[in-house]
Order: structure tokens, then C-alpha cells, then sequence
């Protein structure tokens, strides 16, 4: 084993990782949750079944999650045993990978044996956006030691400037508040309420809609989204205030301030795709990537400030 290909390992988790999202999604948007009837890990009590669009959808998922849950293993066990690999945050990346894929694995199996309410089905996104999150940190760790094991990076890889403990208490508070949006969004993809909200940015036309049923859910996901927007452009300035415009945490905050502006936007495009079935799937996958790339920066940021403080 060499660092280049324990990154290689990393890499590839994380694409995995990536995948096991998108197939979830599609499962949501494709209402294929049921391809499979009550079997698991068997489909239709088949080990391949016969083909319709729901069960293959549905399977595909289980056979993605399946090979990405041995990576994420034995990227975990060369992270655990290999000794150059052994520090304590790569063991808190690869650890938390494996910890967050297995709990996933087990409500997405209990949800096919026992129907789930869309609250509970809602949390199986929020951790596998967890899980994601860990391979991406993970990787991105691997990626920084591997260049500084061959000399094309400073061996001080943080800046001299020290962030404010408020600053960073701040940003922690804007990511739990983050992961509420998420799973809000998450609820109404579960519950299909997303069409409550004609049009946008108006609600049905108005600003202020008539707060009710799923209008009132689809309604206040888009004010959590735009108070989301203010909040990541007050850390983003003032991250650039403290660290200077040119650091990595005014880097970190820029694009994690450009990646909610795209997600607003994509909210918009699946408002107006909301009717059409085919064009929903692949904005729903667009709204989804975004929100991960999203979460994953906003707690990389909280991790560099975090570094900084150490100092």
C-alpha cells in the first residue's frame, strides 16, 4: 500500500458514495421505493428479478449500495491498520463513512420490510448525505498528505490567521441549520409536496400563499432555502474579513456562498419541471448534487477555521 493508492481508495469511495445518492434520488423520483415488493436483500424473491422499470430502478440502488458498503469497509480497515494512514482524522472520516453507510443500509432494508412514514424516510437522506460528506473529507485529507508526502505541498497547510471562537460557533450553527433545510427538502421530495408552490419565486402567485396543508411545507422550505442564502453570505464576508480575501476559509466560503445561490436556482427549476415527469427526475439529481456539494463545504469550512483555532 502507498498513499497514492490509499487515495485512489479514498477517491473511488467517494465516488461511490456520490452514486448511492443519486440512486436514492432517482428510487424517490421514479416512486420505485416498492420495485422490489417487501424482499431484501432479495428482489421479488429473486436474486435478479424480472424486468420493469421500478424494480431495476430499486435494484440498481441495492447493488450500488452493496459494492460501495465493502469499499467504504476496506477503505476504513486500510485506514484502521495501514500505519502511515493512521492518524486520528483520517479515522474520523473513514470511521464515521462506515458508521453512517451501515445505519442507512438498515433503514433503507426496514423500509422495505415495514413501510416507513416520509419523516423517517426523510432521515434516510440526511444520513446518506452524512456518509457522503465523510468519504469527500476523507479524500480531500488523503489527497493534501499525499502531496505533502511528495513535496508538492507546504507541510504547514494552514495559514497563520486565527478565526474568532464566535465565528466558528457561527458557522456550526448555520450547518445544523443547513441540514434542517435539507431535511425539509427531503420530507417534501418524500411526500410530493413540492407542487403545492406553483410558479417562482411567488408561491401560487403570491407572495405570502395561504399557509395551509402542503403550500404551508413547500412554502416554508423556500424561506428556510433564502434565510439559508443570507446566513452562508454573512459567514462568507466576514470569513473573508478575518482570514483575507485571498486564504483558503475566504476560498472555502466563496464557493460554499456560490454553491446556495445555485441551489436557490435549481429550487426554481424544479418548480417550473414539477409537471413533467421526465425533466423532474434530472432536476431533482441537479438539486441534490448541489445541496451535497453544499453541506460537504460548509463543514470542510468549520473544519479548516477549526485547524486555525488550534494554532
Amino acid at each position: 500500500m502507498t498513499f497514492q493508492r490509499y487515495r485512489l481508495f479514498a477517491l473511488l469511495t467517494c465516488i461511490g458514495m456520490f452514486l448511492v445518492l443519486i440512486a436514492g434520488v432517482l428510487v424517490t423520483n421514479t416512486d420505485s421505493g416498492r420495485g422490489c415488493g417487501t424482499d431484501w436483500p432479495l428482489c421479488n424473491g429473486k436474486f435478479v428479478p424480472a424486468y420493469t422499470v421500478e424494480s431495476m430502478v430499486e435494484y440498481s440502488h441495492r447493488m450500488i449500495s452493496g459494492i460501495v458498503g465493502l469499499l467504504v469497509g476496506a477503505t476504513y480497515l486500510i485506514t484502521r491498520f495501514w500505519k502511515p494512514a493512521r492518524h486520528r482524522e483520517n479515522l474520523l472520516y473513514a470511521g464515521g463513512a462506515l458508521l453512517f453507510t451501515v445505519m442507512q443500509a438498515i433503514l433503507g432494508a426496514m423500509a422495505v420490510k415495514w413501510e416507513q412514514s416520509s419523516i423517517v424516510m426523510a432521515l434516510h437522506f440526511g444520513i446518506s448525505l452524512f456518509a457522503f460528506t465523510c468519504t469527500w473529507l476523507l479524500y480531500k485529507l488523503v489527497k493534501r498528505q499525499t502531496e505533502q508526502q511528495s513535496g508538492q505541498a507546504p507541510a504547514a497547510a494552514q495559514s497563520a490567521v486565527s478565526v474568532p471562537v464566535r465565528l466558528y460557533k457561527g458557522l456550526v450553527a448555520v450547518i445544523v441549520y443547513c441540514y434542517g433545510v435539507v431535511y425539509l427538502g427531503a420530507f417534501i421530495r418524500h411526500t410530493s409536496s413540492g407542487g403545492a408552490c406553483e410558479g417562482w419565486p411567488l408561491c401560487n402567485g403570491e407572495i405570502v400563499p395561504e399557509l395551509s396543508g402542503s403550500t404551508a411545507v413547500a412554502f416554508a422550505h423556500r424561506l428556510a432555502a433564502l434565510l439559508l442564502f443570507v446566513l452562508i453570505a454573512i459567514v462568507a464576508f466576514y470569513v473573508r474579513k478575518t482570514a483575507g480575501a485571498s486564504s483558503e476559509l475566504a476560498s472555502i466560503g466563496n464557493k460554499a456562498l456560490v454553491l446556495v445561490i445555485l441551489q436557490i436556482l435549481s429550487g426554481g427549476l424544479l418548480s417550473f419541471t414539477f409537471t413533467n415527469e421526465d425533466a423532474y427526475v434530472f432536476t431533482g439529481l441537479l438539486h441534490t448534487v448541489i445541496i451535497s456539494a453544499l453541506f460537504s463545504m460548509l463543514v470542510l469550512l468549520a473544519i479548516r477555521m477549526k485547524q486555525t483555532m488550534r494554532q
